[in-house]
């Protein structure tokens, strides 16, 4: 994996998310993704908000480590990253509220429409599977 830690200032970094809705919504997911991992945030690359780390090795013997539960305010919707995969998180997808998908990736473009409660427990769900030891699941394996 190419993207890193970075000295980058996370808040800094959520204060200079444009449109306003992105800035707003990264606000709420920093204080969302504290209170879910108990970590502070730091900046994994140039675009992306982390909290905490885990070891992934895969079949391949690819191996490495990256954030845990992290999030980019994107220009078109906040991308929240799911490591283990939404198809880990069907159900709770179907009752989050108007959001897009990818093979680990929820899209989100404004944090009031969706249910909260929903998100954190997604959030929360995947911190625990990924940081319960080296996860060995890439996450379109999901």
């Amino acid at each position: 994996m190419a993207t890193t830690w970075t000295d980058g200032d996370p808040v800094a970094f959520v204060e200079r998310a444009a449109p306003a809705v992105r800035r707003r919504d990264a606000h709420t997911l920093l204080e969302l993704m504290r209170r879910v991992t108990g970590q502070e945030p730091r900046m994994f690359g140039t675009s992306m908000v982390g909290f905490g780390q885990y070891r992934y090795e895969y079949a391949s013997g690819r191996s490495g480590q990256a954030p845990a539960a992290s999030f980019a305010p994107r220009k078109a919707a906040t991308t929240v990253y799911l490591p283990d995969g939404v198809g880990a998180h069907e159900e709770l997808l179907a009752r989050l509220g108007p959001h897009t998908t990818g093979v680990g990736c929820l899209y989100v473009k404004d944090l009031e429409q969706v249910d909260l409660g929903v998100l954190e427990e997604i959030v929360r769900r995947s911190w625990s599977t990924v940081t319960a030891g080296t996860f060995g699941r890439r996450a379109r394996e999901s």
